[in-house]
């Protein structure tokens, strides 16, 4: 038997033992639509203290929607931009500040649609856990977008950061 055979049979040995310490459920924090609404109402009331009228959404660990919430005079356009920068920055865990120049060759990942790569979008953290993103736009800078989302998040930071396992 070669030392490669004898590798494979042992792996295969050991496989079943592998697959018996794995749960059988999986527990995942989850960010709740009232704590969604906090951010998304900080994002706005920050934004508007600078007299900027945003769009911005909130969504889920998995990129789906919890909240979005549009300022009376934000542009229409921002509903669209605001939840998929909140789905971008979820879907890579960064801030998308971080990730403006990324991604500019042809047919890199920047290019999938629903992915947008520009400042105003950050993942939300609790507990050591991703458990969703927000997505701001309308400010005329990214730099301005991103600022109100952080706002957001500041505005239950202490909330996140007691969130147990």
């Amino acid at each position: 038997m070669t030392k490669t055979s004898l590798a494979l049979c042992l792996s295969l040995l050991a496989a079943p033992a592998l697959a018996a310490d794995l749960p059988v459920i999986v527990k995942i924090p989850r960010l709740t639509v009232e704590a969604s609404e906090k951010i998304a109402q900080g994002a706005i009331a920050a934004c508007r203290k600078e007299g900027i009228q945003i769009g911005v959404t909130v969504v889920d660990r998995s990129g789906d929607p919890m909240v979005f919430m549009r300022d009376t005079l934000a542009p229409k356009v921002s509903i669209e931009i605001s939840r998929q920068k909140a789905f971008t920055a979820v879907n890579f865990n960064a801030p998308l500040s971080t990730m403006e120049n990324r991604f500019t060759k042809p047919f890199s990942v920047g290019k999938v649609d629903g992915l947008v790569f520009s400042a105003g979008g950050l993942p939300i953290e609790a507990a050591g856990n991703i458990v969703g993103a927000v997505g701001v736009s309308g400010a005329a800078t990214g730099e301005q977008d991103e600022a109100c989302a952080k706002a957001g998040i500041e505005s239950i930071r202490m909330d996140l950061e007691m969130a147990g396992p």
